[in-house]
């Protein structure tokens, strides 16, 4: 009895054994995998946000009431014509006959270009043709500011000359100005005196007509009232205006059409415009270059 016991134990442990190593030898299955989050991108400008406005003067000709901060659009010149033919300045003196639109001169590199407060220059235009008029300057300095355009420089030379055989003796004060100079020299004049007040009488950047390389400052040689309203009583002064037609240059902003040409009475600030017979005729007619040329008033409405 004992022995069928123990064999009836026996048999139960050895059931037990397989039964227990049957359980053993399931595989644990594996843990799903965690997906990688997508990396988060960086939090870029919120769309159509609009910049904030900088707090300097901007470097572009605009409508004067405050600078616009977008950099007028580099014009490039014809390269098959110097100057506009007949059909190119009636259709550009139409556009630019309309009223306070701010607008690209087309021919930058023209003898005749207009540039007021409305048609700008281009801020990498340069003249080609730079040179140093043989006259008199206040400075003795090789600085930008002698430079004329050759065509202008050899007029100047003439227009000294014949000052001369007058009695009258006329200094240069400043001619080309690059448009990075009139920048500096405007923000320098916003900061001593505000932009309502520097605008009346410096050129906003790229509306000056220093950077056609045609136009200079004159002022007589003891450089008494150089660039300033009293060399109106002067007699060098009384020369220009009777005289400078004659070679080519008119007052650039007379006396008493500061709506039209936006800057105050310059009596010191000729423009050579070419042929002696137009700035003879914009002299006797008593008008401005923007008259002349049909082009809108700065001030129209």
């Amino acid at each position: 009895m004992k022995t069928r016991q123990v064999v009836v134990l026996a048999v139960v442990v050895i059931i037990c054994i397989g039964i227990a190593a049957g359980c053993g030898s399931k595989t644990k299955s594996s843990p799903e995998p965690t997906p990688t989050p997508a990396p988060v991108p960086a939090p870029g400008p919120t769309p159509n946000a609009i910049p904030a406005p900088s707090p300097t003067i901007p470097t572009t000709p605009t409508i004067p009431s405050k600078p616009s901060p977008i950099a007028p659009k580099t014009l490039t010149t014809p390269s098959r014509v110097t100057e506009p033919g007949k059909k190119e300045q009636a259709r550009d003196i139409h556009r630019l006959s309309q009223p306070n639109t701010k607008q690209p001169s087309p021919f930058p590199s023209s003898i005749a270009v207009i540039v007021n407060k409305f048609i700008y220059l281009p801020a990498s235009y340069t003249p080609s043709d730079l040179v140093y008029p043989n006259v008199q300057f206040l400075s003795n300095e090789q600085t930008e500011k002698r430079k004329m355009r050759k065509e202008a420089a050899k007029a100047l030379e003439r227009l000294f000359a014949g000052a001369r055989k007058d009695g009258i003796h006329l200094s240069g004060v400043s001619a080309y100005r690059s448009y990075s100079t009139q920048q500096w020299l405007f923000q320098h004049y916003v900061n001593r005196d505000g932009y309502a007040a520097a605008v009346k009488y410096s050129a906003i950047p790229g509306t000056s007509e220093h950077q056609t390389g045609l136009a200079i400052d004159v002022s007589g040689e003891d450089g008494k009232c150089a660039a300033s309203s009293c060399f109106a009583n002067t007699k060098e002064a009384r020369w220009l205006s009777k005289h400078s037609a004659e070679y080519g240059f008119i007052v650039r902003y007379p006396k008493g059409k500061e709506k039209i040409t936006g800057y105050k009475y310059e009596p010191w600030h000729i423009r050579y415009i070419g042929p002696a017979a137009m700035a003879i005729e914009i002299r006797d007619r008593g008008i401005t270059l923007e008259e002349f040329l049909n082009v809108a008033p700065v001030n129209a409405k």
